[in-house]
């Protein structure tokens, strides 16, 4: 038995069925457990615990549909439209997923049912499986706990003189709505197949999804990839008839005793290529930190192309200019190999930021983030670029001789040599961005290029003006031109 605190009281969160048959129930103190089982044992509930648990089942339920998603805190609903049929049909797939859940511990009921809120009530309060066309009949009989609704609304039906959801159904819906609200109505309505709502799937559908199950477990890891790469032939081939190239790929390994292995690639273009894909998938499945572990072998393999874009039947290739095979892109496939060994978010690309200020001018995003941002300022035909391609991470103080107010200098000492200015454009006056948090008391810039006796070229920046308030203003190098 597991308790929990409840405003400052022990009381019961889950019973075994040792313990249920003893009367106990969930929401009772446990002093009052314990006056009628005084050798009860308690355990504390951990809630967080429960509900990684029930992730990992909806995970394992995948392999017989993708549409899966959760229902309290104890429940799954699964959307097993179009796909019963391999598994034997409704009835053998429901007695699949209980069977695999009773060999690692787990007691369960299952139910099958054309909504999702009239399967639920089905599987936790019926006691036989309805047959088709007789399912609003077995609804009928249901208790009116089986609405799901709050305590004090099933107190308040029974005090009322209902016993079932029949009781209710024969009611106009309208009374009902204007003493109890609409959300019982409405779930009853479900329950009674007059209403459907379609289940919020954990995870949305693929673009593209091809399988395979086995009739024995396979445990080395040869052959699972090699059924991958039949499963990335056939992926390739839809995403070649429909036009498009792949960006995002899962690929997914049930274990026979429930547990899953899901491993995921992406690519800086689409591509819809099997031995570029089975490359990536070995690459990231050999830089995993934890390494797939057959156990007692996978019985299915699940392969599901995530994201995906309109694929032009050619491209260019960037090195050439020229026409190049489709997927010959060299800058993407050494992306697509970077990020499956080291991850995305240890490949990275400038972005250009809508601000004067240079050093914020550019920042790091993970390559394939998708983020948007403005495009780099364009230099002017046959002019030197007026700022550095790259800064130095903080600007470092130089000794420098000018005239004021704003001349640039006419020398400058940086890391101990003297550097005689022999040509200086500027100054470019850049004000701190009064707007942002931390520049209110920034000091103005002036910015100069100039370039020295030896031909370098250095982009240098005095902080602060010569008005005669505060301290004197400093001198900076900030960036060197190439």
């Amino acid at each position: 038995m597991l308790v929990e605190k409840v405003h400052g009281a022990l009381r019961i969160a889950a019973v075994n069925r040792s313990a249920a048959q003893g009367d106990l129930k969930p929401g009772m103190t446990l002093a009052e457990a314990r006056t009628w089982l005084p050798q009860l044992r308690a355990e504390d509930s951990d809630r967080a615990a429960d509900r990684r648990l029930l992730l990992e089942l909806a995970a394992a339920c995948e392999r017989f549909t993708p549409l899966v998603a959760l229902r309290g805190d104890d429940g799954l609903i699964l959307d097993i439209t179009g796909c019963a049929h391999l598994f034997g049909g409704e009835n053998g797939l429901a007695g699949e997923v209980v069977r695999r859940f009773g060999r690692i511990g787990l007691s369960s009921r299952a139910a099958q049912a054309g909504t999702p809120d009239a399967a639920w009530a089905f599987a936790r309060f019926a006691g036989t499986p309805a047959t088709p066309g007789d399912e609003e009949a077995l609804a009928r009989t249901l208790p009116l706990a089986a609405l799901g609704a709050d305590p004090a609304t099933v107190t308040a039906l029974a005090r009322a003189g209902f016993r079932t959801l029949g009781d209710l159904a024969d009611r106009p819906a309208q009374l009902l709505a204007a003493r109890f609200g609409n959300a019982p109505v409405d779930t009853l309505r479900r329950i009674l197949g007059r209403e459907d709502m379609r289940i919020t799937p954990l995870r949305a559908p693929p673009a593209l999804m091809a399988e395979r199950h086995f009739a024995e477990p396979l445990g080395a890891m040869d052959a699972l990839l090699a059924v991958l790469e039949r499963l990335a032939g056939d992926i390739c081939n839809g995403l070649m008839r429909r036009g498009e190239g792949g960006r995002a790929f899962e690929a997914w390994f049930f274990r026979s005793d429930g547990a899953v292995r899901q491993v995921t690639i992406e690519t800086a273009q689409g591509g819809r290529d099997p031995a570029v894909l089975m490359r990536l998938f070995r690459l990231r499945i050999e830089a995993l930190a934890d390494p797939i572990d057959p156990g007692f072998g996978f019985d299915a393999v699940r392969l599901a192309a995530t994201h995906s874009e309109v694929l032009a039947d050619r491209q260019e290739r960037l090195t050439d200019g020229g026409p190049a095979p489709e997927g010959a892109d060299d800058v993407g496939d050494l992306v697509g190999r970077l990020v499956a060994r080291f991850g995305r978010e240890n490949v990275l690309r400038f972005v250009a930021q809508d601000t004067h200020d240079p050093a914020r001018a550019s920042r790091t995003v993970p390559w394939l983030s998708g983020t948007a941002a403005t495009g780099w300022p364009e230099p002017e035909a046959g002019q030197p670029p007026t700022r550095p391609l790259t800064l130095f991470a903080r600007p470092q103080p130089i000794e420098v001789l000018a005239e004021v107010p704003d001349a640039p200098p006419l020398r400058f000492r940086w890391r101990r040599v003297l550097h005689e200015v022999a040509r200086a454009e500027g100054p470019e006056r850049i004000a701190p961005e009064w707007w942002r948090d931390g520049d209110r008391l920034a000091e103005t810039r002036d910015y100069y290029r100039v370039e020295d006796a030896a031909g370098r070229r250095f982009w240098i920046f005095r902080q602060g003006l010569y008005d005669g308030i505060g301290a004197p203003p400093r001198w900076f190098l900030h960036g060197l031109f190439a």
